[in-house]
């Protein structure tokens, strides 16, 4: 594929055409019509800073369709230039696709999922490429593919200390410790009681980080989450979550204590836009999305606050009936599933902008917003890498 930038791509390449300037999706008085289809506009500004920022969603799966890259490589082609163009022009250039894989996956499922996703990025290399270290981010921003993060939303498959470095191999530079329930390194938000972590998950903490896997404590019950700081010798991350203080109980979101904590640890924390994690009552809208990035970044600074959608570019309310039924039969009730997930305005492929309109109109300095839509979680990474 050819080299063009991102606003170019996002004026012409959307709309289907081929580079015919007549039509190009820009209006005037400084607003950008990105998608043709669409009335929404966004300010230069905001396309500026999307352009320059390295834009990370620190947990968003290609698609709620295909959580699995195995349903691709079943196909040859399928995964086509019409499909990349969509991921392209969300302005996102790095996904971490972590999914949960069950309470105890077998060693054997997890090699399958991340040996697919090699197989994968391998496959579709003209479109795709696999982030492991800083230098990777600097080089992605010089070609026209969307990096991918291999992660996992448990630790169950580090059964010994030598897993760590074998699964590092594979490629894997995110771990979260636990999802929702307990396993051998400590507890999930959702068990009845939260034994904090264990001695061999101290030293999986210690060995991860030794050789390059960020920790992260997303799903971990308040006590994990907190001795998971204590255990760190490097920063933590909580890639997909929001903020307790304004989700009154919500065992999936984090205390104002676990955030002030993994700041002195030097984390980030990627919010989400999971309606009932955002605010425990109607309306629940983009503004009180937003109030969740002020929250952090008035608790422990703004250079801690990043953003972990926890969806795929179209939602979770646009899934079939049959697959939301099975999805919210998936959890305890103390998910607190209301009659929609998403949150409109943010619930579409080009969130991202929406998001960076909002932290304009938050008063956010440009630095402080580039940091947010990726540059936080790029520094960190970077650090954690850096072994």
């Amino acid at each position: 594929m050819s080299k063009i930038n991102r606003r170019k791509f996002l004026k012409l390449a959307v709309s289907g055409t081929a580079g015919v300037c007549a039509g190009a999706p820009m209006i005037n008085f400084g607003k950008y019509r990105l998608f043709p289809h669409s009335q929404g506009t966004y300010s230069d500004r905001a396309v500026e800073l999307m352009e320059q920022a390295t834009v990370i969603d620190a947990l968003s799966p290609l698609s709620f369709k295909h959580l699995s890259p195995m349903s691709y490589l079943a196909k040859p082609n399928s995964f086509t230039a019409e499909d990349f163009k969509k991921y392209k022009s969300s302005g996102i250039d790095v996904f971490h696709p972590a999914i949960g894989m069950g309470n105890v996956p077998e060693k054997q499922a997890v090699l399958g999922f991340f040996s697919g996703w090699n197989s994968f990025i391998a496959e579709y290399d003209e479109f795709f490429m696999r982030i492991d270290s800083a230098e990777d981010f600097i080089r992605l921003k010089k070609t026209d593919r969307i990096g991918i993060i291999l992660g996992l939303q448990n630790s169950d498959h580090f059964v010994k200390l030598s897993d760590v470095k074998f699964f590092h191999s594979m490629g894997q530079r995110i771990s979260q410790l636990t999802y929702n329930v307990r396993n051998l390194i400590g507890s999930g938000s959702t068990e009845s009681s939260d034994g904090g972590i264990s001695d061999f998950g101290v030293r999986i903490i210690t060995q991860m980080q030794r050789v390059g896997i960020a920790v992260d404590v997303s799903h971990c019950g308040d006590k994990t989450t907190l001795d998971t700081f204590e255990a760190a010798t490097k920063p933590v991350l909580i890639t997909h979550s929001n903020c307790r203080a304004l989700c009154e109980g919500h065992v999936r979101c984090k205390t104002d204590e676990a955030i002030k904590k993994m700041g002195e640890t030097g984390g980030v924390m990627g919010i989400t836009g999971i309606r009932m994690f955002v605010r425990d009552r109607e309306p629940t809208t983009i503004e009180h999305y937003l109030d969740h990035f002020d929250h952090v970044a008035k608790l422990i600074g703004i250079e801690h606050v990043g953003v972990g959608s926890d969806s795929d570019l179209d939602g979770y309310d646009d899934m079939p009936e049959q697959w939301q039924k099975a999805l919210r039969a998936g959890y305890k009730d103390l998910y607190r599933f209301r009659e929609k997930i998403d949150i409109e305005g943010i619930d579409h492929p080009k969130r991202m902008y929406d998001l960076t309109e909002g932290l304009i109109r938050r008063g956010y300095s440009d630095n402080d917003i580039i940091g947010v839509i990726g540059g936080n979680f790029k520094r960190v990474l970077s650090e954690l890498w850096a072994v």
